[in-house]
C-alpha cells in the first residue's frame, strides 16, 4: 500500500490493532482529567463508552469519588485510582469489580500502563500505601497491629518474590531484580499462592502483610 493511500486512510482503520483501549469512568473532577492525560501519555487510547475497551478505569480522591455514578459491574476488569484508600473504600472497589488500584501520587504514565496491562491480564496490583488502607485503622485509630511473624511456609525465593509483588513489580521487573525468567517468576508465583491458599497477587500481599511473612 502507498504511502498516500495509508495517509488517506480513516484514522480508525490505521489504528495499531495492540492498541490498548479503555473506558474512563466519568466521575473524579480534576483527578480523573489527571489520569486521562497521563493514560494518553501512556499510549492508552480512552474509548467512547464501551466501544473495544477491555479495561475500566476509575480515578478521583477517593474510591467513592471515583466509582460515584459508574454503572453495575460488567465482567471487565477495573482499574481504581486515587489520592487516599481506607479500608471501606478498598472493599466498595473490589465489589465494583477492581482488580488493580494505584495511588494517584505514583499514577505516572509508565506505571498507569502496566496497572492497565495487569488488569486485562486479571492480575492484582495493590501497591502497599493501598494495603494499609484495606488492612484499616484499630478502633481507637492507631494502626492495626501486625501478627508476630510465624514460621514462613515460603521458601527464601517465594518470600523475595513476594516481597517485591508488594512493592508493586510486574512480572519482568521481578525478573531483572532476581536474574531470572519470567517464566520462574510466573512459577515461583503459582507455587507461593498454592501454599499460601490465596486466589491472586493481591489476595497473597494482603495474606502476607496481615500474618507478618513480608
Amino acid at each position: 500500500m502507498s504511502a498516500l493511500a495509508l495517509a488517506t486512510r480513516p484514522e480508525t482503520e490505521r489504528r495499531p490493532a495492540t492498541a490498548l483501549r479503555v473506558h474512563l469512568g466519568p466521575a473524579g473532577g480534576p483527578a480523573r482529567e489527571k489520569v486521562a492525560a497521563d493514560l494518553r501519555r501512556a499510549g492508552i487510547e480512552l474509548a467512547a463508552g464501551h466501544s473495544g475497551a477491555t479495561v475500566r478505569v476509575a480515578a478521583g480522591p477517593t474510591p467513592g469519588a471515583a466509582l460515584d455514578g459508574w454503572p453495575e459491574p460488567d465482567g471487565r476488569p477495573l482499574l481504581l485510582v486515587a489520592d487516599t484508600f481506607t479500608a471501606d473504600g478498598v472493599r466498595r472497589a473490589v465489589r465494583a469489580g477492581a482488580v488493580a488500584m494505584l495511588q494517584s501520587a505514583e499514577a505516572t504514565p509508565e506505571r498507569l500502563l502496566t496497572a492497565v496491562r495487569c488488569a486485562r491480564h486479571g492480575e492484582g496490583r495493590m501497591p502497599y500505601g493501598v494495603l494499609v488502607g484495606l488492612l484499616g485503622p484499630a478502633e481507637d485509630g492507631a494502626p492495626a497491629p501486625r501478627r508476630p511473624a510465624p514460621e514462613s511456609p515460603l521458601t527464601a525465593r517465594q518470600t523475595a518474590v513476594l516481597g517485591l509483588v508488594a512493592e508493586g513489580h510486574g512480572n519482568a521487573a521481578i525478573a531483572r531484580e532476581l536474574s531470572c525468567s519470567e517464566h520462574t517468576v510466573k512459577n515461583v508465583i503459582y507455587d507461593l499462592m498454592a501454599r499460601l491458599q490465596v486466589r491472586n497477587r493481591a489476595h497473597a500481599v494482603a495474606h502476607a502483610v496481615r500474618t507478618g511473612l513480608i
